[in-house]
């Protein structure tokens, strides 16, 4: 009871946007310093892999492009949590944590489409084809951009939170067809070959620098996402002293 007591009281701290800049300004450093090294091995290693005997040297588009798709996904994730975090628990920062992350996890799939089509021409003979997984990917772009564009349509973020967070659940059944789409149905785009019931069917020469890379990616999305809350809390803060200062002025 004790321990679970010391853990809600921790989570209660993270609440206060205060302490959670605070908290925030500690880890920033070092995310960044971690992101710089692992990508900095990754992309050693990803120089370093042999190449593929049917792809040749374009499967080192895929150290960049696996890596963007995952995390679109996953960024994407955070924010179906955030959303719960906003409906269910009313956490203070979860609509700052969703606003956040729309434009990173945006950014990433932009990445992965863009990776994607240079690696899809030289494999499939075409820049882009509409299948199951191309298509559903688009449609996640264009579920974060319209995320964006409906909390930019929101003077007061507390008044746009509820709208955004039922949107972005509603939205994350997207999520799955993605994953599953190349399963589901046919389609050009390659079936897992990472994480997989029988094991990885990459060659451990592609699978570490592979692992690697996507997690530098992921401690640098972590890193851009706290700096990005970050920016929001003081963003937020001032707008409320300027609606404060207005009110005032005009009594």
């Amino acid at each position: 009871m004790q321990d679970a007591s010391i853990q809600t009281n921790r989570l209660t701290d993270l609440a206060n946007p205060t302490r959670f800049i605070s908290l925030a300004d500690r880890l920033v450093p070092w995310l960044g310093a971690l992101a710089a090294v692992l990508l900095a091995i990754g992309l050693y290693m990803s120089f370093s892999a042999p190449e593929d005997y049917q792809q040749g040297m374009t499967v080192q588009i895929m150290f960049i492009h696996v890596p963007f798709a995952w995390l679109s996904m996953m960024c994407y994730s955070v924010i179906a949590i955030s959303a719960l975090g906003t409906l269910v628990w009313r956490h203070p920062l979860a609509d700052v944590s969703a606003k956040a992350a729309a434009p990173i996890g945006a950014v990433f799939t932009i990445l992965a489409l863009a990776t994607g089509s240079l690696w899809g021409k030289p494999m499939w003979g075409t820049w882009w084809v509409w299948d199951a997984r191309l298509t559903s990917v688009f449609v996640l772009l264009l579920m974060y951009l319209g995320l964006m564009a409906l909390h930019r349509a929101m003077d007061d973020p507390s008044k746009g939170a509820r709208a955004a967070a039922i949107v972005a659940l509603v939205g994350f059944i997207n999520i799955p067809i993605i994953k599953f789409s190349v399963d589901w149905w046919n389609t050009l785009h390659q079936p897992a070959s990472v994480f997989r019931v029988d094991g990885p069917t990459i060659h451990p020469t592609l699978l570490w620098p592979l692992m690697v890379m996507a997690i530098g990616f992921t401690v640098l999305f972590f890193f851009f996402h706290l700096m990005a809350m970050r920016t929001e809390i003081w963003r937020r803060r001032v707008g409320a002293m300027r609606r404060i200062a207005a009110r005032r002025a005009d009594a």
